[in-house]
C-alpha cells in the first residue's frame, strides 16, 4: 500500500469529495512539507477536518495518519530519481519520433500504476474463482471488447471454456443462463458502460461470481461486481482510441491468465503443445 499512495491519489482525484480532493491535491504538491505536518496543521492547510484527514487515510486503504505520514515519505524516496511523464498530451505539429515516444511512455506509466494500484488479494481471489469455474464469460463494447477477445483465445487455448460474444442479444440470452459456477467478467475502462453493466448485473443475480476490470475510481460497475480490479487512469487527449488503457487492460487479463495457468501447470503445458501444434503450418 505505501509503495502506492502517490499513485492512488492521482488516479482517485476525479471520484473523491471535494473534501478529499483538497488533501490530495495539497500533498501531491508539497509531500515534503506534508511529510513533516501534524494531523491538526495538515487540516488547517487543507481547509478541512481532522475527521476528513482519516476518512482520507481510510479511503486510500491506510490505518491512519500515521501510516499516511510513513507513505508519503517512502513516496518521496521512491519517486525522486524519476523524470516521470504525466500521458502527455499528443499535438497535430508532432514528428513521428515524438508520438512514438509519448504513445510509449503512456504505454509504460500505464502498466506501472496498474501494477501500483491493483490490489493482490483481489487479483489473488479472481484467479482461484476463474479457476474453479465451470466457464467464463467475457463482456466488453467497443475497444474494451478487443480485450475480451484476446481473454477469450487465451483461456481457450488451455481448455477452459470460456465465451466473449460481439453480439449484445446474445450476450443477453447466455447471460441469463449463467449459474453459481460460472464466472463473468466485465470489461469498462470508465465503469459506465451501461451495456456492460446491465450483463454483470443478470449474471449476478443468477448467481455467477462477477469481476469487473475498471479504473480506479468509484463508478457504477462496482455496485454489480463481487471482485473489482483497477487499472490506471491513463488517456489523454486521443481517449477515442483507448491506447495507454487497453495496454492497462491487457495486463490484467494476462495476469489472470498465467495465475490460473500456474495452478494447472502441467496439463496447461500440454494444451498449449496441442494447440501450437494444431496452428502450426503443415509441409505437404
Amino acid at each position: 500500500m505505501q509503495e502506492s499512495v502517490f499513485t492512488r491519489m492521482r488516479q482517485g482525484l476525479d471520484s473523491f469529495t471535494p473534501s478529499e480532493k483538497k488533501i490530495a491535491n495539497f500533498i501531491l504538491n508539497n509531500a515534503s512539507e506534508a511529510s513533516n505536518l501534524s494531523v491538526t496543521e495538515l487540516a488547517k492547510k487543507c481547509d478541512t477536518s481532522e475527521a476528513s484527514i482519516t476518512r482520507f487515510c481510510k479511503r486510500l486503504g491506510l490505518n491512519g495518519y500515521h501510516d499516511l505520514k510513513l507513505a508519503i515519505s517512502l513516496n518521496l524516496i521512491e519517486e525522486q530519481p524519476k523524470d516521470r511523464i504525466l500521458h502527455e498530451v499528443i499535438n497535430a505539429d508532432d514528428s513521428m519520433e515524438t508520438i512514438l515516444h509519448k504513445l510509449s511512455s503512456a504505454s509504460i506509466q500505464a502498466i506501472e500504476e496498474t501494477n501500483s494500484i491493483l490490489d493482490i488479494e483481489k487479483l489473488s481471489l479472481a484467479v482461484q474463482k476463474i479457476n474453479e469455474a465451470n466457464s467464463i464469460h467475457f463482456y466488453g463494447v467497443g475497444a474494451s471488447s478487443l480485450v475480451a477477445l484476446d481473454a477469450q483465445y487465451k483461456f481457450a487455448r488451455i481448455n477452459i471454456p470460456a465465451f466473449m460474444y460481439v453480439d449484445h442479444h446474445i450476450q443477453l440470452t447466455t447471460a441469463v443462463h449463467l449459474t453459481n459456477k460460472d464466472v463473468a467478467i466485465g470489461i469498462s475502462y470508465s465503469g459506465r458502460t451501461m451495456e456492460v453493466i446491465d450483463l454483470l448485473k443478470i449474471a449476478k443475480e443468477k448467481g455467477a461470481t462477477t469481476i469487473a476490470i475498471t479504473k480506479y475510481g468509484s463508478s457504477p460497475i462496482e455496485e454489480v461486481s463481487d471482485i473489482v480490479l483497477y487499472t490506471a487512469s491513463v488517456e489523454n487527449n486521443f481517449r477515442s482510441g483507448a491506447m495507454a488503457s487497453r495496454i492497462a487492460q491487457l495486463l490484467v487479463i494476462d495476469s489472470l491468465f498465467i495465475g490460473v495457468a500456474c495452478k494447472r501447470y502441467d496439463e496447461v503445458i500440454e494444451h498449449l503443445r496441442i494447440t501450437r501444434e494444431a496452428l502450426s503450418v503443415k509441409k505437404y
